[in-house]
Parts: structure tokens; sequence; C-alpha cells
């Protein structure tokens, strides 16, 4: 699945992409697509759910982000 926040309306994106991460099947990997770094979705991943997500960038700029999160298997 791929979410490009570029193309959401303005307020929308975390809003998405926590409901994406909450529905995301254990076999299913969410890329994110970013005008800048999504680290701090990053830093909410490890507070919120700690161990259960991994985080890889795929692309780290300038002009995109992108990132792929996986359920870590339990």
């Amino acid at each position: 699945m791929l979410i490009d926040v570029r193309t959401l309306p303005h307020g929308s994106c975390r809003s998405v992409i926590f409901r994406a991460i909450a529905d995301l099947p254990g076999d299913a990997n969410l890329v994110v697509a970013a005008p800048h770094d999504p680290a701090p979705l990053r830093e909410y991943l490890a507070i919120a759910h700690p161990d259960e997500f991994g985080w890889d960038y795929l692309e780290e700029g300038p002009d995109v982000w992108r990132v792929r999160i996986s359920r870590v298997a339990a």
C-alpha cells in the first residue's frame, strides 16, 4: 500500500496514516511518500507501538522521502 501525503488534503495526513498503520496486516508493508523526512512519524511509532513496526528509508529527498513501514513479527 502506498500513501502519498503530498496528494492528501491539508490536515488529513496523520489520520490517514495512523488508520493505515492500525489496519496493516502482518504480511503487508506501507510505503509513505512525503515532501520531507517523516521522522516524527517514526518517533510516534517508537513511543506508541514500541517494537511493533520496522522502518526502512527507500528514498531520502531532497524532493521526496519514501519510507517502508512493516509490522514486526511477534
